[in-house]
């Protein structure tokens, strides 16, 4: 049960009659009974300075005696106690910043920012990580970091200004899962767009790295998902930078984050800066050959693998940015986003049919087949057209281009059924739709098409649609079936 507050009152004595007695079991009480009565918003609007004063002089004899403890070869039952004392401290700290601007701005001015960082620097010390208690005040110290930040900025920037970026990534590397969740509850409120900047700096990247590495390893981690998606996708400079230095592994996680980002349909504002999806799109570009490595036997290789999926999540993070989102729609001017698009397109449609490969057409709809016959490019040829069809939307000039890459036929080829490619004929008659309107040139060749095989617009009629003339424009129509 909580300590009633005339209780708090008398607690600065007996607080500081801890320093003046060997530690023990007694000393534990006290703090144990001064941290559950500061859980009382009443008890948190009384405490005194007093009472915070002794408290730190307690933390800050612990920091001596834990700073020494390796040296000095104590004995574990002392460093044991230690630990308990100092974890205590901590909780006390913690409690009484909950919702306590009053409580924040003094612990600041008393100076318990900087005995604390002390502390949470010495219990990353080796000779201590073998003790069974550290994480316990590890936890404790943290929490109170996290506490004394929320919604005071004098606070935050005091704590960045002693923890980043080295403590900050210590902590983050810590083997116990709530240290490492609690830090970075700790880097999130921390963070603004200034701070952010300074992540991507060269000798400060690799805590954003961390965090990257987390949301892969750790993704049941919602504060390390959070920094991701709201401060990470803000900045193209740090995502240019991560980006850089980062294995494909952790690529494709921040482009899977990237897109959960943007199918968000609470969001109205996907938080993504316009840099960072220029930088994708030309990573993308200079990228996208080792897809076609796929179809030969390098593909057995783990890197090659991995450098693949990461063009493919670049694709359906394009198509996704592209996708009627006005935001993004620059990117239909990108330098040779279109031709390199059409370009991949035509070059994995002729690696398809030219043999037996991952790329070629298949009619296995059975679904019983087991998960090692799954292919690493499902879909990856119906979002190349997709990608097209959203770059030619409302687009005369990239109409234009299409035609003269002729890609044109490319698409019509493409609009057989493939199970490889589920939707690819949905999205071969999206971009049809998208290339014939309003472009007289386009709505011609696939006129003159009829008599000319297979890359013919039959293959649309085979799918329920026919090329019908109106008024000097070709308009895809649905056949009506007799009933």
């Amino acid at each position: 049960m909580a300590a009633s507050t005339s209780t708090i009152g008398d607690m600065s004595a007996s607080i500081a009659g801890i320093l003046k007695e060997k530690h023990c079991p007694e000393h534990l009480q006290i703090l144990k009974t001064f941290s559950e009565a500061l859980r009382e918003k009443e008890c948190r609007d009384t405490v005194t300075e007093a009472e915070f004063s002794s408290l730190l002089q307690v933390l800050t004899q612990l920091y001596d005696e834990l700073h020494t403890a390796g040296r000095d070869k104590q004995d574990l039952q002392s460093v044991t106690m230690q630990l308990q004392l100092t974890a205590e401290c901590f909780r006390a700290q913690r409690n009484s910043c909950v919702q306590s601007t009053r409580n924040q701005c003094l612990l600041r001015d008393l100076g318990f920012i900087d005995v604390s960082v002390k502390v949470l620097n010495i219990l990353q010390i080796k000779h201590l990580e073998n003790s069974d208690g550290i994480f316990e005040p590890l936890c404790c110290g943290i929490q109170f970091l996290g506490n004394l930040a929320v919604g005071n900025q004098m606070c935050k920037d005091d704590i960045w200004k002693l923890t980043f970026p080295h403590l900050l990534l210590q902590l983050l590397c810590v083997a116990n899962d709530k240290a490492v969740n609690y830090t970075s509850m700790v880097l999130h409120t921390c963070l603004d767009e200034a701070k952010v900047e300074k992540l991507a700096e060269p000798q400060n990247i690799q805590l954003a790295l961390r965090v990257m590495e987390l949301c892969r390893t750790h993704p049941d981690l919602d504060w390390t998902v959070l920094i991701a998606t709201q401060h990470f996708l803000q900045s193209s400079a740090l995502v240019e930078s991560m980006y850089s230095g980062m294995s494909h592994h952790d690529r494709v996680t921040l482009l899977e984050l990237l897109l959960a980002q943007l199918r968000d349909e609470d969001s109205e504002e996907c938080g993504i800066h316009s840099g960072v999806a220029c930088f994708l799109a030309s990573s993308f570009q200079e990228a996208c050959g080792a897809v076609l490595t796929l179809a030969t036997g390098s593909a057995s290789s783990d890197t090659v693998l991995q450098e693949a999926l990461t063009v493919i999540s670049l694709l359906d993070g394009l198509c996704e940015m592209t996708s009627d989102r006005k935001q993004f729609m620059f990117l239909q001017d990108h330098p040779d986003l279109l031709v390199n698009t059409v370009e991949l397109l035509e070059q994995v449609h002729a690696i398809g049919k030219a043999s037996k490969n991952i790329f070629s057409a298949a009619q296995n709809f059975s679904g019983d087949g087991d998960s090692s016959s799954f292919s690493p490019v499902i879909s990856f040829k119906a979002h190349l057209i997709r990608l097209i069809g959203n770059l030619c939307h409302n687009n005369t000039n990239n109409q234009n281009k299409v035609r003269e890459l002729g890609g044109i036929t490319l698409i019509l080829d493409n609009c057989n059924i493939d199970s490889n490619n589920p939707f690819i004929s949905q999205w071969a008659i999206f971009t049809i739709r998208n290339l014939l309107e309003h472009n007289t040139q386009n709505q011609e060749v696939v006129a003159s098409l009829e008599r000319r095989g297979n890359a013919d617009y039959s293959a649309l009629r085979e799918l329920g649609f026919l090329v019908e003339e109106r008024d000097g424009n070709l308009l895809l129509k649905p056949v009506m079936k007799d009933s």
